[in-house]
């Protein structure tokens, strides 16, 4: 079945961690993030027992590296935006969360009405504040519009948005950066 429109937006993030339960904890008091459920609960389920995944080869699946074994998956919704998946594996090769300058994933951004208040939930919940928060500039300039990075406990780097005015590329084009409504 092919389709030409367009992706209809980002689904779900996912994420390792290296405890699924500190991760739970922090994004529950960093991001009001709520569990959905939990791929390991089988209580809705009562002829399943044991480990959903024991007999599944994540190998060709999720690109993981042969012998790795998913401890962990839950999935979260993060208010009005894209859903957060978390997962935690047990693998001898599990390298530590990558640098922003490493390839590929980077960041998350989370918009935010109040940043101020957003970067110290993340830090109550045991994140760190890197410098911010630091005004819009270029295409994403804007009266009141500012980001700020911070990290959680085990490195993911989080990108805080507040962006009550028009962003400055907004008067260059039609397109328009996609918003929670």
């Amino acid at each position: 079945m092919s389709s030409t429109r367009a992706p209809r937006g980002i689904e779900h993030i996912g994420i390792t961690v290296p405890d699924i339960e500190q991760a739970t904890k922090f994004f529950q008091a960093a991001l009001n993030a709520e569990l959905i459920y939990d791929m390991f609960d089988l209580s809705a389920f009562p002829d399943i027992n044991g480990d959903p995944t024991e007999n599944i080869d994540l190998a060709p699946i999720l690109g993981v590296k042969p012998g790795s074994r998913m401890k962990a998956f839950r999935m979260f919704r993060l208010g009005n935006g894209a859903n957060l998946e978390v997962f935690e594996f047990s693998s001898s090769s599990q390298q530590p969360t990558a640098a922003p300058e490493d390839l590929g994933y980077q960041h998350v951004g989370i918009l935010v009405d109040d940043i101020e208040s957003a970067a110290n939930k993340i830090v109550d919940a045991g994140g760190t504040k890197l410098a911010g928060p630091i005004p819009a500039m270029l295409h994403e300039a804007g009266e009141g519009n500012f980001f700020w990075y911070l990290r959680a406990p085990w490195g993911l780097t989080i990108e805080l948005l507040t962006t009550p005015s028009a962003q400055s590329y907004e008067q260059r084009t039609l397109l328009r950066r996609w918003r929670p409504s």
